[in-house]
């Protein structure tokens, strides 16, 4: 295997990782902060969240359903887990400007994103491992994918405080798995392509409880039901049929 494919790697994963901070672009020009413009925010990141989360368990339980629940169990408690630990008492998180309970939604965020970006990274070395031209489509196709993913970390960050330019770094920050692992996952390609199902259930898992228990209850209490309930389901179709043209 020479140098050159090993870079061709990295470098394409590297790529699909540094398209994820064009996500925070719109967000330029939407800075407003009230709690009606943060519910709308929080449903379009659950349906965002939602849609990838849906695709990723079709994918994996394409492969093995009994990995892939195992996965999105694993993910659940892994979230969980987190979550409490950011709240106990004697905790007081700061992420850049954000402090408290604000700080607490940025790190799961994060958190969560950066997890499923793991299986992203061993999805992409494993497209390379059956040939360059399938890599680089996949790559190409994670890349754009990836676009939306930033925007709804984004879309939990700038509202409460942190800036555009923040928040585009800490959509690159969850997505560095990517080139991290696309190297290994080239070499080893049955090694990773063994536990793909459960790492793509583990990230669809922790997404689906990020959203349940943190994202959607906080946009209930900001915006009216229906307003929420719309937002999320047209953010949701748009994410799956997004997917759908891309994969």
């Amino acid at each position: 295997m020479s140098q050159v494919d090993v870079v061709t790697v990295f470098v394409a994963a590297l790529l699909t990782a540094l398209a994820t901070g064009l996500g925070a672009l719109p967000l330029l020009f939407a800075r407003a902060s009230d709690r009606k413009v943060l519910g709308i925010a929080n449903a379009l990141a659950s349906g965002v969240m939602l849609g990838a989360s849906a695709s990723l368990t079709l994918e994996a339980v394409d492969r093995s359903a009994s990995s892939t629940f195992l996965g999105a169990a694993a993910g659940v408690v892994f979230i969980l887990v987190a979550s409490r630990s950011l709240r106990a008492p004697h905790h007081e998180f700061v992420v850049g400007s954000l402090r408290g309970e604000d700080a607490v939604k940025a790190l799961l965020i994060v958190a969560v994103m950066t997890v499923h970006s793991v299986a992203e990274g061993v999805g992409v070395g494993a497209a390379f491992g059956g040939g360059e031209t399938l890599g680089i489509l996949i790559a190409v196709a994670i890349a754009v994918h990836n676009i939306p993913e930033g925007l709804a970390i984004s879309l939990v960050l700038v509202p409460r405080g942190t800036s555009v330019h923040a928040a585009a770094g800490w959509s690159i920050f969850s997505s560095l798995p990517q080139p991290l692992l696309a190297i290994p996952a080239f070499l080893f390609v049955a090694a990773f392509e063994g536990v793909l199902p459960a790492a793509l259930g583990f990230a669809a898992g922790a997404m689906v409880w990020m959203v349940a228990r943190e994202l959607l209850p906080e946009a209930l209490g900001q915006a009216s039901a229906r307003v929420v309930a719309a937002t999320a389901i047209a953010a949701f179709a748009a994410m799956l049929a997004f997917q759908a043209i891309l994969l």
